[in-house]
């Protein structure tokens, strides 16, 4: 493991960090009160555009075909290209004020968008840690670019395989990944070995355009059809029912009992009829599959393929599938593992004031639990080494399954060296075994004083590590050697993976989101309170 080094730029991004502290906090709080969900996170990335554009950023807007993507460049000569990126997308039925008490934000109903991760805190994180190196680059003379990738509807996994597909993760010396912590032993620490694995998502569309076709042509006599007397088609809603009962059936004859693997579903639009005796004519189930390999995602979607062909003909429907998302599993690079565990060293585990403190005992009270001398866990505040970590996670793997959990960055990870980092964000000690809710951890990631930590950390390691890269030859040499190596000669290469993505991003399916009505600005689906 490298030994922490701390080169003149490296202490120039660091000063430049504290000095913006106030800025990336305030920064935090905002994205995180927009609260916008997957593929509609209009106001958070129009924010990001224009920051960058003010930090003299060229920004491509809506890359990869997705409004609520981006992708900015900032060069300073001839020189090796770091790729950070942004996420912003927060999660429906999770509207949560930064504030001590389970309440939504003003204006709106628990079941809008808000930030569970949080990707807010996320974004601004990385968005830290690039202003903080283009500012060391400049002082110092560093050539390079840096490249700042605005990333939509990472929940549902969505906009990274574009990205990969259309190149923009091209010509990277390394791409820098940081995410807060959300299980143990990840936390304070860089991923090792076992990196997360493949997803699929898709939407089975069952449509029901020929209803008169389900009976005998007039059996009943009756003059229109779909009459009040006459035999109605089973419609969308069945058929959808059918594929989504099952699919629950069919779940253990999916995929053998071995490794940790999922898969979740949503109804995203019924009850279409509106009058008389007429079906459904439309109705829509999404699938998340996460999976540690691509073969196993290609198994369940065999099973739900011939769910649905068999949910259709039973329906008197039609069925089409639209993919949401195709990602690949995770590849490791040590070598720039290394590099970011031990710029993560070199600034420290994130601290937490007493104030935060305080905050937290309220919460923990408010929440039902009873307060602590130290209400937060003690992995927050030290570090854990990749290697540690991986030997802990690995204790409940069998050892054949390469690779656990679900996100995205996956796709960044075939395309250039990639380190995948996770610092503590605030996560409460339970004196008695008292299961918090999960308003309790929303608050916490929106206060500033006790999510502050985490963006500060996470922003500092993230300029590190890019300063690293760009000054550090030797080090990014080693960095991409071990890609090469691992992809069996790059992109292109033996062992290489490459982009599954054959679709266009799927923006136009009715995900929820903030409208403007007569009422004001509302949650689609359903009305904010009025109580």
């Amino acid at each position: 493991m490298d030994k922490p080094v701390t080169s003149s730029a490296q202490e120039t991004a660091l000063a430049c960090i504290d000095s913006i502290q106030p800025l990336l906090s305030a920064w935090t709080r905002t994205i995180f009160d927009f609260g916008e969900t997957a593929w509609r996170e209009y106001q958070s990335a129009a924010w990001y555009v224009d920051r960058l554009k003010r930090e003299g950023f060229s920004v491509e807007e809506g890359s990869g075909g997705m409004p609520t993507a981006f992708c900015a460049h900032w060069t300073n000569g001839d020189g090796p290209v770091i790729g950070m990126y942004g996420e912003y997308d927060a999660v429906p039925g999770n509207c949560q004020d930064a504030t001590t008490v389970k309440q939504p934000r003003p204006g709106l109903g628990v079941e809008a968008g808000g930030h569970t991760d949080p990707h807010s805190g996320l974004g601004i994180g990385s968005l830290g840690g690039l202003l903080a190196t283009k500012a060391a680059m400049l002082e110092h003379r560093i050539k390079g670019t840096l490249r700042f990738t605005g990333e939509p509807a990472e929940k549902v996994r969505g906009s990274k395989p574009i990205h990969a597909a259309k190149g923009y993760y091209d010509g990277l010396a390394g791409m820098i990944s940081f995410h807060p912590f959300y299980m143990l032993p990840l936390c304070n620490t860089a991923r090792w070995d076992t990196h997360c694995g493949a997803a699929y998502a898709m939407i089975y569309r069952f449509i029901c355009d020929e209803p008169e076709n389900w009976g005998r042509a007039a059996s009943d006599g009756a003059p229109i059809p779909q009459a009040h007397s006459a035999v109605r088609a089973p419609g969308a809603n069945d058929a959808l029912m059918m594929m989504y009962m099952a699919s629950k059936a069919l779940r253990d004859s999916m995929l053998t009992h071995q490794g940790g693997w999922s898969i979740s579903e949503a109804i995203l639009t019924a009850g279409q009829a509106t009058a008389d005796n007429l079906p459904a004519g439309l109705a829509e189930i999404q699938y998340m599959i996460r999976v540690p390999t691509i073969a196993m995602a290609e198994q369940v979607t065999a099973v739900l393929d011939r769910n649905a062909e068999a949910a259709a003909k039973m329906s008197g429907c039609r069925y089409e599938r639209h993919w949401v998302s195709k990602s690949r599993p995770g590849l490791a690079n040590h070598a720039l593992a290394g590099i970011t565990y031990a710029s993560l060293a070199t600034v420290g585990a994130p601290q937490w004031s007493e104030e935060a403190k305080a905050i937290a005992r309220e919460v923990q009270v408010n929440a039902g639990g009873e307060a602590t001398e130290n209400p937060f866990i003690d992995e927050l505040e030290r570090l854990i080494t990749p290697q540690e970590a991986e030997a802990i996670l690995r204790r409940d793997l069998p050892p054949s399954q390469v690779n656990s959990t679900s996100d995205d960055y996956t796709d960044m990870s075939w395309h250039a060296p990639t380190s995948r980092f996770y610092i503590a964000r605030p996560a409460l000690r339970s004196a008695s075994g008292h299961a918090y809710p999960s308003w309790a951890m929303n608050a916490l990631g929106g206060i500033p004083t006790t999510i502050d930590p985490m963006v500060t950390c996470a922003a500092k390691t993230v300029a590190l590590t890019a300063l690293r890269l760009l000054e550090d030859k030797a080090a990014r040499d080693a960095a991409m050697d071990e890609f090469v190596e691992r992809t069996g000669g790059g992109a292109g290469g033996s062992n290489w993976i490459a982009p599954l993505c054959d679709y266009e991003a799927p923006i136009n399916f009715r995900w929820p989101e903030y409208v403007t009505t007569p009422r004001g600005r509302d949650w689609w689906i359903p009305a904010a309170s009025t109580a």
